[in-house]
Parts: structure tokens; C-alpha cells; sequence
């Protein structure tokens, strides 16, 4: 054997045998009641040293009447005549599905039909149902496959749903509890991908095998229409019914970043012939690819982050003709399409400032026109009402100090009409929002928006949290929060986004120069961020707090242990902090094209580099830090915050940590728990950094 492989060999070895030595790995046992029992006593500390405040009782009460007021806005989707809507408060705490009609809706007080009560349901059924969502069959809109999860899980079951008679449909289509995918072919004919059994699913828990299945038969005797492989991340079959372009297709996921379309032509499915880094979405005779990598075809390059459009029949035929409809520049990247009858409304953002624009093919041409009268600043999005019958839009416009304002327009048809707003929920007049930089470790520079008061004293004293994500193509904008502005902006803090690489901000470059062996940038420009806010005065370590969740999370485990020193509180949500076990946990296989594969020791080699589990000390001083997760998160596994607790409790370290029994990816399953997490959130940094 070579010496590279004996080398190997042993890192291997010892990879192996620092698994198995963990002593923590038996809190991987979700539902384990000695797990459990150790949850509970922990929940117990933190609920005795953060609830007895005053500060928490009221944050819990401000931010619990925010999301139950009637005053918020009820998004609506178009199905039909209808505008349906779910929606929360006092009196529903899972929720109603609800409809009225658009005379109705522009109303200050609309009247709304309730269509499904998932309270009286889950009351009927001692389940705690939350509502996933629903699939409704175009163009009656009549027959919908509701989604249910238990306690705001990821898997769900499925069940076939009656509106005109606000019934489940006895013997209909119904999926056990998984995390599945079904999607109407027409009424008595869906494609499903769901746990078919042993083998049926992907190793990072998806549906691995796409099938027909037809009304009045068993699961079991649906037909194989796709297979995809043990180690994809999962298979998604689904229908196209827009009128005069109805297709079927399949969507194989080989990474978390690339895939395979397949088209079903006679039932049998027929490769589209693209980059797997590019997403390809049909649309009436059209085909939108939007690119990952640069892309030489047809004689031409394409740049990476750019957006390409091409009639679908030719393309099948084997022609390469493309349109360029977006191509990116420095700071300029793709933020989101949305297509309606004859238009593309395309979302750009520059330097994280959102800017619109409509797509018309005319004469052989496309034109663009940017859309007018929009903020020169804030978070602005667009999307067709039903791309099926017109040109009309919802558009939507927020920033940190403007509640939302939903807006409805028609392409060619002048300004948009405003529908509703929010309130404000807080006293914004006296504060302020900028936009800064700072300057990363190897010389990129990394914008930030900091919000705040006005005339802020620059004396290092003021207490502030830095946000930030920094993975999976997730671009950090601004967002209109109540509870921040009520709980931290009106008690003299100070909040602020970093606009971190691993982020989608600036397109794939800015996202791809984060991945795997990069990581370190990531973390590299966050510690900027906090580096410059106090070297402008801001604030000082020990008035900085922290925050993040799931990827994010690991980016708060990451700073705990790369610099304690910076840092005066960190609240670390939903997180991963074991990346050696990470891709054996629910979905954590998943995400091996963002972090790593663990059990290959040349990416171990730089994986363990920011794994915080294996990299914290017993002899450093770390900031306080308050850990919280879900027990029934099946996204992200519970055991790493469980686990890193219990290392650094063990290790001597003052830690707080909530387990949210319910909750799911999201850490709550209603608007109670939701205000409960969150104040426990606002009550510990203001106990920590004032």
C-alpha cells in the first residue's frame, strides 16, 4: 500500500473512532425519554432565569398581541374566483383556511368563508395538526390535497380535501406521514413521491422514487414513472396544467446544487439538455435557465448568474438559441422572476436594493422596462396573481422602518393599487437605517445595514445585535420587524444585517466563494462586520450580541469558538454544531455540496475546522450563550444543540438552552410559542448587554 494510503487509511481510522467515542451521542435519541428528562431540566433553568422579569413578561405580551392582531395583512393566492388566505390570531391559534372574493378583499373588513379549521380539526382528531399548505386542482379549484404536519415537522400526511362541501374526501387520495411530494395530474390521476418502503427514500430522507397513481387503487399499486439513486437528495415529480401547455416532469436532485429535468413525453421521461448547476423552469413555450457556472454553448459563453430564455420546442430539437433577460455585474445579481400571460417581471438586486423590471417578447425581441415609482431603498418583490388568465401582479415593499405594504397592478394598466399596509407596531420617527461596509480578511468588502437611533452617540457603548445567515444562496435583506423594533430599536438598541459571502446577495460567485473548503470566508467577513461596528464606536464587546439560526446557528457555534473574544452575548437557534455527524442526521446528507462530506479526510481535514463540537475548550472564557432548538425539527437534528450543551456544561461553561417540545424547523408551532421563544431571545440580550 502507498504511504498516501496508509495515511488515509488511518484518518479514516481515526475519524471512526472519535464517533464512536462521543459520550454525548446518546442525546441524538429525539424522542428517548432520558433524552427528554435532560431537555426538561434544562428548560426548566432557562425558563426560571428568564421569565421572572418584568422585561419578559412584557416583550412575550407585545410580541404575542403583534402576531395575533387583526391588523396585520392576509396574503392572499388566486385560485379561481377566489383569494384564499391562512391565517393566525387570538381566537385560532393553528389557524383557518379561509377565501373571499376580490370586491371583498379590498375591503378594510372583508368577509371571509372559512373553508378548513385546523383548531376544530386537531380538537377533533387529539392531534397537533399545523397547517403545510394545500395543491389545488386547476382550473375548478375544487379538490385540493391538504398538507398536515404534526407539531410543524417537515414530513406531513396528505389528504385529499372536498372545498364545495368543506369535507376530507372519503377513500381519496392519502398519504401517510412522510416527507413526501404529490402533485394533481388531473382528477383521478396524481405523480407522488413519498416512503414507499425500505429503499424508497434517500439518504438525506426525501422521496427517491416517482410514481402514477390513479384514484380508487392502493399506494401500493401506483407505477414506477422515476428512480433516482440512494445518494440523490431527492426526486420531485410534478404537473404543469397551464391551459394549452400541460405537462408532467421530473426533478432529480443529485446535490443540494445540481439536478437533472426530465420532461414525460408518452409517459417516459426525456432529459432536457442543461448545465446540473442550472435551473431550468418551463413555462407556456418557454424555457427559463438560470445559470450557476458560465455556460458555453451555441457558440457563445454565458456568464454565471445570468438568466437565459428559449422557445421549448426548438430547444427540444436541438437548437441553442438563447435570450439573455438578466446578466449580473459586480454588485448586481438575480433576486427572482416571476412570469404572468405575456410578461416576465424580473427582480434584481444591486448592492441589496431591490429594482423591478418587465420582460415583453415582441417582433422576435424581448424589451425591458424598468417599473416606476418604487423605494430607491428597502426589500421590494413581485408575483403574477395567476399567470394563466392575466398580466396582473401582487407587489409587496417593506424595509426595517416601513411596515409592508401590499400593492395590486396589471402590467400596462398604470400604477399599482394598494391594497393593505401593516401598521406600525413600533415608533420608527426617531430611527434611523444606513448601509456600511467593512473589509474582510482578504479584502472584500462586505456590506451592512445597521438600524438605529438617530443621532446615535458613537461612545462604544450602545447595546446591539448583529444578524447574520451567510449559506445556501440566502440573500440578507431588509424586512419590517415588529418585535425587534418594539423589543430592542424602542429600548435604545441597536440591529444589524451582515451581508456575509455563502449569501445569494451578489449572485452565485458571492455564495460559491463560501462553499466547503471556503467556509472560513463566511466567518472571516462576520468577524468584520462585528470588528468594524466597533471601530466606528458603535458598540463594544462587551455590549455585542449575536444571532442566528439553523446554517446561521453554525455560524453563532463558530464564532463561540473561533473568537470568545469579541463577543458579549450569543443567541444560537435551530443550530448545527457537529459537522463530523451532521450528514448522518435527518436531512443533513442534504447539504454535503455546502459543507463537506465528513467521512472523506481530505474534506474532514478542513470540516473540522469549524465544527464547533469538536472545538470547544475546556480552559477558554466564552461569551454567555443561550441555545434553543425544537424537538420535533426533522430539518435540522436537535442532538446538536442537545449535545453541545451537555459538552459545555460538563466543561464548566455558563449556557442556557430551550428545547421547544413542538415547533419544527421554525422553533414554534403557533404564535404562543413563537412570542415565548422570542422573548426568551430579547430577555437575554438585554440582561447581557446593557
Amino acid at each position: 500500500m502507498r504511504r498516501s494510503g496508509i495515511v488515509l487509511s488511518l484518518m479514516i481510522a481515526l475519524a471512526a473512532s472519535t464517533a464512536a467515542a462521543d459520550p454525548h451521542q446518546w442525546l441524538e435519541g429525539v424522542e428517548d425519554q432520558k433524552a427528554l428528562d435532560w431537555v426538561k431540566n434544562l428548560n426548566a433553568d432557562a425558563v426560571d432565569e428568564l421569565t421572572r422579569s418584568g422585561d419578559f413578561k412584557r416583550i412575550e405580551a407585545s410580541t404575542r398581541a403583534i402576531l395575533d392582531s387583526d391588523d396585520k395583512i392576509a396574503f392572499v393566492d388566486k385560485m379561481g374566483e377566489h383569494y384564499y388566505n391562512f391565517w393566525r390570531d387570538a381566537t385560532h391559534q393553528r389557524g383557518i383556511w379561509r377565501r373571499t372574493t376580490l370586491a371583498e378583499y379590498k375591503k378594510d373588513e372583508p368577509k371571509w368563508e372559512t373553508v378548513l379549521d385546523v383548531d376544530a380539526l386537531a380538537t377533533a382528531e387529539n392531534e397537533n395538526w399545523v397547517f403545510a399548505g394545500s395543491n389545488c386542482l386547476q382550473p375548478a379549484y375544487e379538490r385540493c390535497l391538504i398538507s398536515l404536519s404534526r407539531g410543524g415537522a417537515d414530513a406531513d400526511v396528505v389528504r385529499e380535501f372536498d372545498i364545495p362541501s368543506k369535507s376530507f374526501v372519503e377513500g381519496g387520495f392519502a398519504l401517510p406521514e412522510a416527507k413526501s411530494q404529490i402533485s394533481w395530474v388531473n382528477k383521478d390521476e396524481v405523480l407522488v413521491g413519498t416512503d414507499f418502503g425500505d429503499g424508497s427514500m434517500t439518504t438525506s430522507g426525501y422521496a427517491r422514487i416517482a410514481k402514477r397513481w390513479q384514484r380508487g387503487t392502493p399506494l401500493s399499486a401506483a407505477q414506477v414513472v422515476y428512480e433516482g439513486k440512494p445518494d440523490d437528495v431527492w426526486v420531485w415529480a410534478f404537473s404543469d396544467l397551464t391551459p394549452g401547455f400541460e405537462r408532467q416532469a421530473i426533478l432529480r436532485g443529485t446535490t443540494f446544487y445540481t439536478n437533472e429535468l426530465y420532461l414525460l413525453v408518452d409517459g417516459k421521461p426525456v432529459k432536457i439538455d442543461k448545465q446540473d448547476s442550472a435551473e431550468a423552469t418551463p413555462f407556456r413555450e418557454w424555457m427559463l435557465i438560470t445559470l450557476r457556472e458560465d455556460w458555453a454553448v451555441g457558440g457563445k459563453t454565458y456568464p454565471s448568474g445570468a438568466l437565459l430564455a428559449t422557445h421549448l420546442d426548438a430547444f427540444l430539437k436541438g437548437e441553442r438559441k438563447f435570450d439573455v433577460l438578466f446578466e449580473p455585474g459586480e454588485r448586481k445579481s438575480l433576486a427572482g422572476f416571476s412570469p404572468t400571460r405575456n410578461h416576465v417581471i424580473l427582480n434584481e438586486l444591486d448592492s441589496v436594493k431591490n429594482r423591478l423590471y418587465v420582460l415583453t417578447y415582441k417582433n422576435g425581441a424581448w424589451t425591458r422596462e424598468a417599473m416606476s415609482g418604487l423605494p430607491e431603498f428597502g426589500t421590494i418583490s413581485a408575483s403574477a396573481v395567476d399567470s394563466d388568465d392575466s398580466d396582473a401582479y401582487f407587489l409587496t415593499i417593506t424595509d426595517f422602518l416601513t411596515p409592508t405594504s401590499l400593492y395590486l397592478g396589471e402590467i400596462g394598466k398604470g400604477a399599482p393599487e394598494k391594497l393593505k399596509s401593516t401598521p406600525a407596531f413600533f415608533d420608527a420617527s426617531n430611527l434611523m437605517v444606513s448601509q456600511h461596509e467593512a473589509k474582510s480578511a482578504d479584502g472584500t468588502m462586505i456590506p451592512y445595514f445597521q438600524v438605529g437611533p438617530k443621532g446615535l452617540a458613537l461612545n462604544g457603548k450602545n447595546p446591539t445585535v448583529l444578524y447574520g445567515y451567510g449559506g445556501f444562496e440566502v440573500s440578507m435583506t431588509p424586512s419590517y420587524s415588529a418585535a425587534t423594533g418594539d423589543n430592542w430599536l424602542n429600548k435604545g438598541g441597536v440591529y444589524v444585517v451582515a451581508n456575509i459571502r455563502g449569501g445569494g446577495e451578489f449572485g452565485p460567485k458571492w455564495h460559491q466563494a463560501a462553499l466547503k473548503a471556503n467556509r472560513n470566508k463566511a466567518y472571516e467577513d462576520f468577524i468584520a462586520v462585528a470588528e468594524d461596528l466597533i471601530a466606528r464606536k458603535v458598540t463594544s464587546t462587551p455590549h455585542l450580541g449575536i444571532q442566528g439560526g439553523s446554517n446561521g446557528g453554525l455560524l453563532m457555534g463558530n464564532m463561540l469558538t473561533m473568537r470568545p473574544d469579541l463577543f458579549g452575548a450569543i443567541v444560537c437557534q435551530v443550530p448545527l454544531l457537529d459537522m463530523q455527524r451532521y450528514h448522518t442526521l435527518l436531512a443533513g446528507a442534504s447539504w454535503m455540496a455546502e459543507y463537506g462530506d465528513p467521512d472523506k479526510p481530505e474534506e474532514w481535514a478542513f470540516l473540522q475546522k469549524y465544527s464547533p463540537y469538536q472545538n470547544v475548550q475546556p480552559d477558554v472564557k466564552y461569551p454567555r450563550t443561550l441555545f434553543t432548538t425544537s424537538t420535533r425539527d426533522d430539518r435540522v437534528h436537535p442532538g446538536h444543540a442537545r449535545k453541545m450543551v451537555a459538552k459545555m456544561k460538563e466543561q464548566g461553561h455558563d449556557v442556557l438552552y430551550y428545547e421547544n417540545i413542538e415547533g419544527g424547523h421554525g422553533g414554534a408551532a403557533n404564535n404562543a410559542q413563537r412570542a415565548f421563544m422570542t422573548a426568551l431571545a430579547w430577555t437575554f440580550f438585554a440582561r447581557e448587554l446593557r
